[in-house]
């Protein structure tokens, strides 16, 4: 394969800037949500179940554009950020992190989700009753033992955020170097002519990148089981 062109190489590292910066979004905000909507029933469960999966039902242009509307700089969230703070959103990198982050958020949720449904409550109630306070049970006890989900979801996140196309391309554009990513280069090839070179040696990074992701995720996962004792038995993992 021939070296990549200035512009390939853009595209790559912004994709993995983009990709690295929204799966941090997610992070935090998918241990919080997933840990609420698997311990705890509340008046509206239902509801936040279904909006958390939003994204990937509704076609990603609607939630990009739903973006536009409230960070772009004559909307309510976007206005006040760059009147407050003089950040911009739209049409930045910063944009294209936030609008992958959106799109990736469940793919985050669901593997974390069923990781803390899996957890004995009667764990973090011994460690209650030895001293520990909730929240440092919840550190020392659930977040250890939910570890091979948190992986899996981290990485299915960043796999998600290099390949986000359609929201980027709503909200924050085609603009090289600043939110061109692997994806958009990869579209912006195929209409260019003699671009088709481009346009392949992109895709076959892309595929090679999400390979790469997924069977690291599946290795860190099997070591991280493995230290918490868990064995497969007939299809099926369980705890020693």
């Amino acid at each position: 394969m021939a070296p990549l062109s200035t512009e390939e190489s853009q595209a790559l590292w912004l994709s993995a800037k983009v990709a690295l910066w929204a799966t941090a979004l997610c992070l935090p905000a998918g241990i919080a949500t997933s840990w609420l909507l698997a311990r705890r029933s509340f008046h509206g469960k239902v509801l936040l179940d279904a909006l958390v999966q939003l994204p990937m039902v509704l076609p990603p242009v609607v939630p990009g554009y739903l973006l536009l509307l409230l960070f772009g700089t004559q909307g309510p969230l976007g206005a006040w950020l760059k009147a407050h703070l003089g950040i911009v959103i739209a049409f930045t990198w910063k944009g294209a992190a936030l609008a992958s982050a959106v799109m990736a958020f469940p793919l985050m949720v669901q593997p974390v989700r069923l990781a803390f449904r899996m957890i004995d409550a009667r764990l973090e109630s011994v460690a209650t009753t030895l001293g520990a306070t909730p929240w440092r049970a919840f550190i020392t006890v659930t977040l250890p033992l939910a570890l091979p989900g948190i992986i899996t979801g981290t990485m299915l996140c960043f796999s998600r955020s290099l390949g986000e196309f359609g929201a980027t391309m709503a909200f924050v554009g085609n603009i090289p170097g600043e939110t061109r990513t692997l994806p958009l280069a990869i579209y912006n090839f195929m209409h260019v002519p003699d671009g088709e070179s481009s346009a392949w040696r992109l895709a076959a990074l892309s595929m090679a990148l999400a390979l790469a992701a997924l069977l690291t995720s599946h290795a860190i996962s099997r070591r991280a089981e493995r230290r918490l004792g868990y064995t497969e038995t007939w299809g099926t993992r369980a705890q020693h």
